[in-house]
């Protein structure tokens, strides 16, 4: 079992963070945006395709941020961590997008886009756990809980803004 000391000098978790911070953001921000999306609009296309937009967007904008704050700290690595933030983001943003497009009802599609992101959670937290040598329940129910209190609010924010707007796509 890797110690802590030991999984920081070695090659591979080297980006660490930059792969947390990709994967991360895109499952609070984007399941945020699909829950409301999903509230908001009718037809599942437009999910996707809003979806989609959404998520290229938003990872070159967390790339190029963690790559800004990555040069802020002097790491020589700037780029390489900032292309592995981007990368984590637009693949778990894949991830989370795909039951859109083979469950035709949008709600069973969310259902399966939030086990989707319990499973990558999980996945991630365990993977990290058995790493490090530590429990990883505490992480697990940490990040859980950011990504569902987010789509819950987004869940509301999508109702109310169609109902308000009277919006029906």
């Amino acid at each position: 079992m890797l110690s802590y000391y030991n999984m920081k000098n070695k090659k591979c978790f080297q980006y660490t963070g930059a792969l947390v911070l990709g994967m991360h953001d895109a499952l609070v921000e984007l399941s945020g945006i699909i829950a409301g999306l999903t509230f908001a609009i009718e037809d599942r296309r437009i999910i996707i395709m809003t979806g989609a937009i959404a998520a290229v967007a938003a990872s070159l904008s967390m790339a190029a941020a963690n790559y800004q704050a990555q040069r802020a700290d002097n790491n020589p690595a700037a780029l390489t961590a900032a292309f592995y933030t981007g990368l984590m983001y637009v693949t778990t943003s894949a991830m989370l997008i795909f039951p859109f497009t083979v469950i035709p009802n949008r709600f069973w599609a969310l259902g399966m886009m939030g086990m989707i992101a319990v499973l990558i959670i999980f996945g991630f937290n365990c993977a990290m756990g058995y790493a490090t040598g530590r429990p990883f329940i505490k992480r697990f129910v940490e990040m859980l809980s950011i990504c569902v209190g987010v789509s819950i609010a987004s869940f509301i924010i999508g109702g109310a803004a169609k109902y308000f707007m009277g919006v029906n796509i």
